[in-house]
């Protein structure tokens, strides 16, 4: 009697015995590209025309938009201020293929 409880008992705690942990470690890295406006719509996407081509970047959740000195422009400026035709740096993250902006620098203070 004492031997089945003991295999059982070890039979139901050998999974847990063995069990793997796995570790994933993400890195972010925040990059900035310069371009002119193409296109633009607001909370969604801003594509640049670059040296390399056109770009399309998504907005992120929160989106800063900033002059060259670092001043945070107001909800009116961004409206008047980007635009197409504008020159503008943007702090990206990359997310698998798509480019998630987080900071918009217009390149005119």
């Amino acid at each position: 009697m004492k031997k089945t409880i003991i295999s059982i008992t070890v039979a139901a705690l050998a999974p847990f015995a063995w069990a793997q942990v796995t570790e994933s470690t993400t890195t972010t890295t925040t990059t900035e590209s310069g371009g002119t406006i193409t296109e633009f719509s607001p909370g969604s996407t801003i594509v640049l025309k670059e040296s390399s081509g056109p770009r399309s970047y998504r907005f992120g959740k929160s989106v800063t938009y900033v002059t060259k000195s670092g001043k945070t422009l107001s909800e009116e400026d961004v409206r008047t201020r980007i635009k197409v035709g504008a020159p503008v740096h943007v702090h990206y993250i990359r997310e698998g293929d798509g480019m998630l902006v987080d900071r918009v620098i217009v390149d005119e203070d």
